[in-house]
């Protein structure tokens, strides 16, 4: 009765030309407005309400899409731990046997199945116990379903009862979102028969003063090892030699073998004293004749070896042999300190005499084969081939320099003879080919196979062979006692020593460009129009003094060989000669042919 506002809040609004709703603030009269005053029904409904439009109401809105079960359950499992019990009746040792399993069940189609986890050393078979299917609840055809299953109940199948006592998180999670109470979970029952062999074994405990067998029983497979010298250097052949101790505790003998180095030239025997009791004091034999025993029995043996019998740095004496102990491995190191409290295992060093070296003496080279080939006969009974330079072959390949070179001979006809020498980057190897000249009586064609050509005055221990370095207009190299001299050469060679100059001496290079360019310019002027110019009688002096100039470099020339040429191409005594008789006679003769020269004669 006291109210007197009974005002309402705005609900409906416009918002860019269009109405929409909205939730109410406040209540009536300004009242506090509580949340859950509005159902989620209701929500729903005020969430869906469309204005009405002029043609009619608005159009329902889309269904949710369908998710068919095997896509929406997909990898969902329920997992429930069980066990089952199973009667033993021929064992006198257990009655009942406690087998613990996990029902798994799939939620996409309904199927379960039974797994029991391995238990080590069982004795039965173990894993799947029933395959995945839909498990048949009763006779009516009806199967299992996970409505059916709970913690703290009994499920039979197949007429096998297992009692379901938890199951897992997403199971529990699952089934208390489907509305169903799950019993509180159980204690897990474990086999009686598997917990008693778990449990350890009484000990018992004989006292003895001494007893074999326990012995053997308590330091089976337990080795000491030891480092040893033995120095044999006062025997005839005799050195030192490295070995190795063992003394087994199991029975208290002792086993030294010999430690073989490779190529050390010794036979390898198994072991230098086999495995046995060694005897450290024998009885003093009053007898002085031989007996027909050779073995040493009991009687005879006042003190065996043992343990504390060796020790590091110090020497002791097995079957008058002195062996020198300087070291030992870790687990004897923990032995002598756990029994008789040893801590000083100072390893002690041992002087090695480094071997000899033996030089190795190359013998003379033989002429079969190249060098390096011939050289791996020396360094393996198996020979391997020679390494390659295979970043060098890959960057020259098929990279050639050719030149023309002439054989230097005391006869006539060989002077006259030309080949060509090719120098292929890749390997550093010389090929020499005759062309063939028709009706010269020498048959052209290969002269010289792809080789390594070595200088005059190497040797096998220092070879040294001929480079691009060496290759010079108008030098001389001698190819396996022959003589030849460079006469021209391609332009290919002197493009590629201008393209790398730091690789050849300028030398090189400068008589390359002084033969070459001449003959390039001769070339450019042969292919222009340009008309030749009168001669002065200056200029046929100074071509003369030019062309004495250039024979006086060439001291292997006859002069008079020359001559005799020139006068039997002119037949008919006019002293004239056209440019290819000329050019023909000084190549009869070797007479280096400068092209400039040439050309202004």
């Amino acid at each position: 009765p006291q109210k007197t506002s009974f005002h309402r809040s705005q609900t409906l609004g416009y918002k860019n030309g269009f109405a929409f709703s909205r939730l109410p603030t406040v209540g009536v009269g300004g009242e506090r407005l509580y949340v859950n005053q509005l159902s989620q029904a209701e929500l729903d409904d005020l969430s869906n309400m469309r204005p009405m439009l002029t043609y009619g109401p608005a159009k329902p809105a889309p269904p949710s899409g369908f998710v068919p079960a095997h896509v929406a359950f997909d990898k969902k499992i329920l997992k429930f731990d069980a066990y089952f019990q199973e009667d033993v009746p021929l064992s006198q040792q257990e009655h009942y046997r406690i087998r613990q399993v996990g029902i798994y069940y799939y939620l996409e189609d309904d199927s379960m199945t039974v797994i029991e986890p391995f238990v080590h050393n069982a004795g039965f078979r173990q894993g799947t116990l029933l395959r995945r299917h839909q498990v048949p609840k009763n006779d009516q055809g009806e199967h299992y379903h996970w409505k059916d299953l709970n913690r703290g109940m009994n499920i039979t199948m197949y007429g096998r009862t297992y009692r379901i006592v938890n199951c897992d998180r997403f199971t529990q999670v699952f089934l208390e979102s489907q509305g169903i109470e799950l019993n509180p979970p159980e204690e897990m029952v474990f086999d009686p028969y598997i917990e008693m062999r778990r449990t350890p074994m009484r000990k018992y405990i004989t006292p003895s003063d001494f007893d074999q067998f326990k012995q053997f029983l308590t330091y089976d497979k337990q080795v000491l090892r030891f480092y040893a010298i033995w120095d044999d250097t006062n025997n005839m052949f005799g050195q030192k030699r490295s070995c190795i101790i063992y003394y087994y505790l199991a029975d208290d003998t002792v086993e030294v073998r010999e430690v073989y180095k490779q190529n050390d030239g010794k036979d390898r025997f198994p072991a230098l004293i086999r495995r046995q009791r060694l005897p450290k004091t024998l009885v003093e034999k009053t007898k002085n004749f031989p007996s027909c025993v050779m073995e040493i029995s009991d009687h005879d043996v006042l003190e065996w070896y043992t343990a504390k019998d060796f020790a590091v740095g110090k020497s002791t004496t097995l079957l008058e042999r002195t062996f020198f102990i300087y070291d030992c491995d870790e687990f004897t190191r923990n032995f002598y300190r756990d029994k008789f409290g040893i801590t000083d295992f100072q390893p002690v060093e041992i002087e090695k005499k480094p071997p000899e070296e033996v030089p190795q003496v190359i013998p003379p080279y033989n002429g079969f084969g190249t060098l390096e080939d011939s050289l791996q006969n020396c360094f393996s009974l198996i020979p391997k081939p020679p390494r390659k330079d295979i970043a060098k072959i890959l960057e020259n390949d098929k990279k050639v320099l050719r030149y023309q070179v002439a054989l230097e001979s005391p006869n006539p006809e060989d002077r006259k003879r030309r080949f060509i020498l090719s120098y292929f980057l890749s390997d550093d190897m010389i090929s020499i080919y005759e062309p063939p000249v028709r009706n010269s009586g020498i048959i052209g064609g290969k002269y010289l196979r792809k080789t390594r050509v070595a200088k005059p005055g190497s040797t096998t221990e220092n070879a040294t062979y001929y480079g691009p370095s060496d290759l010079t207009i108008g030098s001389t190299i001698e190819v396996f006692g022959h003589r030849f001299f460079i006469t021209d050469a391609d332009e290919y060679v002197l493009n590629y020593m201008e393209s790398n100059a730091e690789r050849f001496p300028p030398a090189t290079l400068q008589s390359l460009r002084d033969h070459i360019r001449p003959q390039q310019v001769v070339k450019e002027a042969a292919n222009s129009d340009i008309p030749a110019l009168g001669t002065s009688r200056q200029e046929l002096d100074d071509l003369i003094v030019q062309v004495r100039e250039e024979l006086k470099l060439h001291k292997h020339l006859n002069i008079d060989n020359v001559r005799k040429e020139l006068l039997q191409c002119d037949q008919d005594g006019s002293g004239i000669l056209d440019k290819g008789k000329f050019l023909a006679a000084l190549e009869s003769t070797c007479v280096p042919t400068n092209a400039l020269l040439v050309n202004k004669v």
